[in-house]
């Protein structure tokens, strides 16, 4: 078995821009190998927390280990209730999408429930978010207007009782 060598501190910001660019290579599983290494050093780097969440949600779409349970031990890390929200719907928009890609026999419901907590998240942090940033409401839209594309994705026998009781 090998140990992982130890970065610098002075090569924390080489580091974040290489995690960003294996990300945007499509190569997440690099970056967050490279975030991890990151985290070695410095545990309350909030930059690399959130490149390490993106980078597991990255995940969803193509390996069969991904998780949100991966994902989402981040997120106590996070520091920012905002943030915390944000990433929360981050997560369960991600793992919808990839839900819906996959396109299994009866996913509808399920895709529906993940967008509907995506969406729950969304507002949570939309209540909160900073001056003039409107991330939380335009990934809300994106979910709003993926479930209007898509009239199959209707809520579970569950979700409906829910509904009616409210």
């Amino acid at each position: 078995m090998f140990t992982p060598k130890r970065i610098t501190r002075d090569g924390i910001d080489r580091a974040l821009e290489k995690a960003e660019h294996y990300r945007l290579l499509n190569e997440p599983s690099d970056a967050e190998s490279i975030c991890q290494d990151i985290l070695e050093i410095d545990p309350d780097n909030q930059t690399a927390l959130v490149a390490l969440l993106l980078s597991r949600t990255d995940q969803f779409q193509s390996t069969h280990g991904a998780s949100v349970a991966a994902a989402r031990e981040v997120l106590p890390r996070l520091t920012s209730d905002y943030q915390r929200h944000y990433y929360a719907g981050i997560i369960c928009e991600r793992w919808a999408k990839a839900r819906h890609a996959h396109g299994a026999p009866g996913a509808g419901a399920t895709v529906y429930h993940w967008l509907r907590e995506a969406m729950d998240c969304y507002e949570r942090a939309e209540a909160i978010r900073p001056a003039g940033n409107d991330d939380a409401l335009l990934r809300w839209n994106a979910c709003a207007r993926l479930l209007a594309r898509h009239p199959e994705l209707q809520p579970g026998v569950e979700d409906r009782e829910e509904v009616m009781l409210e």
